[in-house]
């Protein structure tokens, strides 16, 4: 269900720890996010920025957290403390 949703999803936006005041975001392939997720010891935490009507139409990226917006979450309750942590953003709008 994931790689059907992905698709429709181009890309995903990965933030990479400390690195990330040099080069702030990377593209990430579906194809190349799929083996994490499945490696559930990877360190990526993956978060659906889609609104519900989306995620209640093509579904959820199984153990995806999901944002309350995709531009107006509480950074502080909703994303990990730590600063290395690998953080993925996905959502079906390619704008």
């Amino acid at each position: 269900m994931y790689k059907r949703f992905l698709s429709y999803a181009a890309l995903a936006v990965v933030l990479a720890g400390p690195a990330w005041a040099a080069e702030p975001f990377k593209s990430i392939h579906v194809d190349d996010l799929a083996p994490l997720v499945a490696k559930h010891t990877s360190g990526v935490w993956i978060y659906d920025a889609n609104p519900p009507s989306t995620r209640e139409r093509d579904g959820v990226i199984p153990g995806a957290r999901l944002l309350t917006s995709f531009n107006q979450y509480d950074v502080a309750k909703e994303l990990p403390s730590a600063k290395d942590a690998k953080l993925v953003f996905y959502c079906a709008n390619t704008h």
